[in-house]
C-alpha cells in the first residue's frame, strides 16, 4: 500500500511538471528557444489564481482567468521579447529569457510582497478515500485537470486544421508558409497555449501548497528544462513520460533516499544519471 501511495503522489507531482514542461517543449519545437521566462508565467498563474479565488470564492473562475490572462501575457512576451531577435543566434534569446525571468521575479516581489500570498479559505482540502488511500480533493483535481488539459492539446494537435498547421510549421516552417499557413499566427497560438498550461500548473501548485511566492518558479524552471532534454528536445510525448517518471522517482526517493539527498537533489541526480546513459533522451533516437 505504501508503494501505491508513493506512486500516486508521484503522479500528482509529475502532472505539475508535465503542464510546465509541455509549454517549454512547444516553444522549443517551434522556435528552438529555451524559454526560461516560462517559469515566471507559471508563478503569475499562481498569483492570479489566489487573488481571484480570494475575491470571488470560485476556483473554476480563477483557473479560467489565470489561463486566459497568462496566455495573453505569453503572446506579449513573444511579440516584444522574442520576435525581434529570432534572426539572432539562439543564445541571444536564451540570455534575454533568463533576464526576463529574473525581472519577473522582482516585479512579483515589488507588487505582491516578498513573503507570498495564501488562500483565505483554501479550497478542495477535504480528504477523499480512493482505492484505500486518503488523497486531498486538490490532488485529484491536479491529476484529472492535467489529463484533461494535455488530452485537449493532443486532440487540438491531431484532429483539427489548426493543429495540422501547427505541426506542419514545426516540421518545416518554409514549406508550411508556401502552402499558405500563417506561421506568425501559429507562433502566437503556440505561446498562448503553452503559457496557459503553465498558468494552470501555477494555480494547482498554489492550491496544493496554499502558498504562492515570487521565487516559486525557480526550481521548477530548472527541472522543466532538464525534463525537456530528458524527453528529447521538442518531443511532447517524451516530455510527458519524463515528467511523470521524475515525479514518481522523487516520491520514492524522498522515502528511501531522503537520509542522503533532499527531494530536488534526488530529481537532478536521476536526470543526470539518465542523460549519462541516454544523451538523446528517453525517446530520442540515437545518432549512432
Amino acid at each position: 500500500m505504501l508503494a501505491f501511495e508513493l506512486f500516486m503522489q508521484g503522479l500528482v507531482q509529475g502532472s505539475i511538471y508535465a503542464l510546465i514542461a509541455v509549454g517549454l517543449t512547444l516553444v522549443y519545437g517551434l522556435l528552438r528557444i529555451l524559454h526560461v521566462a516560462h517559469a515566471g508565467l507559471f508563478t503569475l498563474g499562481g498569483y492570479i489564481g489566489v487573488l481571484v479565488t480570494n475575491a470571488t470564492g470560485s476556483l473554476a473562475l480563477a483557473l479560467l482567468t489565470a489561463m486566459i490572462a497568462v496566455g495573453f501575457v505569453g503572446m506579449a512576451l513573444y511579440r516584444f521579447c522574442y520576435q525581434p531577435i529570432l534572426d539572432r543566434p539562439p543564445y541571444v534569446a536564451l540570455i534575454a529569457s533568463i533576464g526576463l525571468f529574473i525581472a519577473m521575479e522582482e516585479i512579483f516581489r515589488i507588487i505582491f510582497g516578498p513573503y507570498g500570498l495564501s488562500y483565505t479559505a483554501p479550497p478542495l482540502q477535504a480528504p477523499i478515500i480512493l482505492l484505500g488511500m486518503n488523497l486531498k480533493a486538490a490532488e485529484i483535481l491536479t491529476m484529472v485537470g492535467a489529463l484533461i488539459l494535455i488530452g485537449g492539446l493532443g486532440v487540438l494537435a491531431g484532429r483539427t486544421r489548426t493543429g495540422i498547421a501547427w505541426r506542419a510549421t514545426v516540421k518545416d516552417p518554409q514549406m508550411a508558409e508556401s502552402f499558405g499557413i500563417d506561421i506568425v499566427k501559429v507562433r502566437y497560438l503556440n505561446f498562448f497555449i503553452g503559457s496557459a498550461l503553465a498558468a494552470a500548473a501555477g494555480v494547482m501548485v498554489a492550491l496544493l501548497n496554499n502558498l504562492v511566492e515570487p521565487t516559486m518558479g525557480s526550481v521548477p524552471s530548472y527541472k522543466a528544462l532538464a525534463i525537456i532534454v530528458l524527453g528529447g528536445l521538442g518531443n511532447v510525448r517524451g516530455t510527458l513520460i519524463a515528467s511523470l517518471a521524475l515525479g514518481v522517482i522523487e516520491s520514492f526517493g524522498t522515502i528511501y533516499l531522503g537520509f542522503l539527498l533532499d527531494r530536488d537533489a534526488i530529481a537532478f541526480a536521476f536526470l543526470i544519471l539518465v542523460l549519462m546513459i541516454r544523451p538523446q533522451g528517453l525517446v530520442g533516437r540515437s545518432n549512432g
